[in-house]
């Protein structure tokens, strides 16, 4: 059949000699074209810096990231957009390197840069579906690509991928298949942030690459082909089914064993623990990040430094546990019905697949715990899925912190001379507001109860007499002392903000409280103890930033009414009777509307704070309050923490400080009338009552069993 076609071509070649010069001529114009202008495009693709030298491919050291050390030296994150830890090739198994390129590029070691088999079916598959639907990117080209992202834009079109390949051919001509393999392996992104293969083996699988196994080696090298939708944390299943899929091309093309692949393929995707893996505290390793580049810049994301931060892992594992199983109980309806859309909801969905942003459609909180005495903080929650939302609540947002507010209004008082015995009117009241309106606010239960001492108002949380105190000592002097304590919100001199109006940053308002556990001297929470450089060398040193705010007698008298929100008052139920017995104080706090609910409590040697809500705020659920939607959270940290750690003492009681027996009504010193309402009552000297009270019913043995004498004190530890 051939030979019959040859014969009638050159039969029509003879009759019609003309036609065919004039055919060979335009085909030699034609190819001569083509070749040149392929030939011109190749020069002028690349011609002046329109592509990179490989150059510096003799100096590249790839960026390496910062990574994060936590107080007792264990590791905790890496810092950066690309997180990466070098490995020489000698260190990365054979079966890692197989994995990669029979998946990424099966010809690797027999091309010089381009496979050109791959690139008909690539150019077919293109035309047909008239886009870029498959490319025919070796190792060498994706090496170019990854390394001079700048000069080789991800942008799919022919300029680009000439200028990958006239790159790569460089490449090839001057490196080793090993040094380009080696550059490949350290440089590949690898999903969650991972860029190389031993930071990403570190990630999923909490171990170095030399360790990895044949299907753990297969998921790695599943991810580049769409780090996102083949991440093993995010999408098992997916990860799963294409690391099999891996498995059985390693198996065809004779790197592994039948047996071997089978085994491989039943393996379970048995994923690190977040604390082995890198990903614990990622609010707090952001915080750290931003708080470094404002002071280090690119440095932090180039030249590999050690920041031993302030962390605590420990306490950061039962911050996140108390946070999320407090959460899940709200959800689950344990504190009466639960309307919302729950986090398990949103998973089963598919919304997280998306990501929520800075505006979460569940129940969401923050967790801040603060070692008081040098202002380090060793905990931080600042939401329940970095994942889905990056958004730290602890730092960046701004909520009203309700009655959690109010310690400071006291602590005005107490540093004006006003002492606890202080009588206050819990009685109706209607303020005038600049739109013409009045403002009648009411205590929580919507009840009044008349006279009664400061300190009763503070445990039970009385809004009526935290407005009170707040208009007698002044509304500017409030927010002087707010401002002492670290608030930096705007904070507007009206009487709303007394019970906590104003938005805060939960960070600021829990660092506050550092004031009353160090009696007096508040200090600003930080998260580095030092950063070094690569070499060992301390580039920066941190030191405590410690400011008085209040005097230590000052101080103590506000924790001693403090320490009777959680003996008698609003965190009773949830604080102390719950469990947690170590001499501590706090104070509970619950906005109006029901949408913010806290609790930040302390000791000596701890500070803890807790806030829950939704990021649109709306009211969480009927009867929201923080004694019981907040403060568990914190009892069931504190109960952890201190199973631990040694139990501080009390505070002690400054030699300053005198006792007087009063009168709980008038809060005047107490006579043979009024004995058994007779409390012991501390006092500043100089603020204490001098008269006695006038009226009351008490027997006369009443009166001389109590005259002269303490009263017995219903804590197991004095108030």
């Amino acid at each position: 059949m051939t030979e019959k076609r040859t014969s009638r071509i050159v039969a029509l070649a003879r009759r019609f000699p003309r036609l065919t010069r004039s055919l060979g001529y335009v085909t030699t114009v034609v190819v001569t074209f083509v070749l040149g202008f392929a030939l011109a495009t190749w020069n002028l693709v690349c011609r002046g810096t329109r592509c990179p030298s490989i150059d510096v491919l003799e100096r590249y050291q790839p960026r390496q990231t910062s990574r994060l050390y936590a107080i007792d030296g264990r590791f905790v994150a890496e810092l950066g957009v690309e997180r990466r830890t070098l490995a020489t090739l000698e260190e990365i198994p054979r079966v890692v390197q197989d994995a990669f390129v029979v998946t990424e590029d099966k010809r690797f070691y027999s091309h010089r840069g381009v496979d050109w088999f791959r690139i008909p079916g690539a150019t077919v598959t293109n035309l047909r579906a008239g886009a870029f639907v498959e490319g025919f990117s070796t190792i060498t080209m994706q090496l170019a690509r990854n390394i001079f992202p700048t000069k080789l834009t991800r942008e799919k079109s022919p300029v680009r991928k000439l200028k990958e390949i006239r790159v790569a051919r460089q490449i090839e001509q001057r490196y080793s298949k090993d040094k380009i393999l080696e550059l490949y392996l350290n440089q590949i992104n690898l999903g969650s942030g991972a860029h190389g293969v031993e930071t990403a083996s570190q990630r999923y699988f909490g171990k170095s690459v030399r360790y990895l196994n044949l299907a753990e080696a297969a998921t790695l090298a599943a991810i580049p082909k769409a780090p996102t939708r083949y991440n093993p944390r995010r999408f098992p299943a997916r990860a799963v089914q294409r690391r099999n899929t891996i498995i059985e091309l390693m198996r065809r093309e004779g790197v592994a064993g039948d047996l071997q692949a089978s085994l491989a393929k039943a393996y379970p995707l048995a994923l690190a623990r977040r604390e082995e893996s890198g990903e614990i505290a990622p609010y707090f390793a952001e915080w750290v990040r931003q708080t470094l580049h404002e002071r280090f810049g690119d440095r932090l994301y180039e030249q590999g430094l050690k920041v031993y931060t302030t962390l605590d892992l420990d306490m950061q594992a039962a911050a996140e546990r108390a946070v999320e199983n407090q959460l899940r109980t709200i959800e689950g309806g344990r504190f009466g019905n639960f309307k919302h859309l729950t986090y398990e909801q949103y998973v089963a969905r598919g919304d997280r697949d998306q990501g929520s942003g800075a505006e979460s459609p569940y129940l969401q909180a923050a967790f801040v715990a603060i070692d008081p005495r040098d202002g380090s903080v060793r905990a931080m929650v600042g939401g329940r899925d970095y994942g889905d939302s990056q958004f730290n609540r602890a730092t960046q947002a701004m909520r009203q912190p309700g009655s959690t507010f109010k310690p400071i209004v006291y602590a005005t008082a107490i540093t004006q001379g006003k002492s606890p015995a202080t009588i206050i009117d819990d009685s109706p009241i209607s303020l005038p507001q600049l739109d013409g309106t009045d403002w009648t606010p009411e205590n929580y239960d919507l009840k009044f109860q008349g006279p009664m001492t400061m300190r009763r108002g503070l445990y039970e949380s009385r809004n009526i007499i935290a407005i009170r105190v707040g208009m007698e000592v002044g509304e500017n002097n409030v927010v002087e002392m707010a401002r002492k304590f670290g608030i930096t919100t705007p904070i507007p001199p009206y009487p709303s903000i007394h019970i906590g109006s104003a938005e805060v940053y939960p960070l600021e308002l829990i660092g506050g409280y550092t004031t009353f556990a160090n009696l007096g001297t508040r200090t600003t929470p930080n998260a580095i103890l030092r950063v070094e450089d690569s070499e060992g060398n301390v580039l920066w040193k941190t030191k405590p930033d410690s400011v008085p705010v209040m005097s230590t007698p000052e101080a103590w008298l506000t924790v001693n009414m403090l320490k009777d929100v959680v003996l008698r008052g609003t965190a009773v139920g949830r604080v102390w009777n719950a469990g947690f017995r170590v001499p501590s104080a706090g104070k509970t706090g619950t906005t109006n509307d029901g949408a913010d609910v806290w609790y930040v409590g302390f000791t000596a040697n701890l500070v803890a704070g807790v806030w829950v809500g939704f990021d649109k705020p709306k009211k969480i659920m009927a009867d929201a309050q923080g004694g019981r939607l907040a403060a568990p959270a914190y009892t069931d940290f504190m109960i952890e923490v201190y199973r631990r750690k040694p139990e501080p003492p009390d505070w002690p009681r400054p030699a300053s400080i005198i006792t007087r027996m009063v009168d709980s009504t008038t809060g005047l010193l107490v006579s043979p009338l009024c004995a058994d309402r007779g409390y012991t009552e501390y006092f500043l000297p100089g603020t204490e009552p001098l008269r006695t009270c006038t009226g009351g019913p008490a027997s006369p043995g009443n009166a001389a069993a109590w005259m002269g004498k303490p009263r017995p004190e219903t804590p197991p530890w004095p108030r």
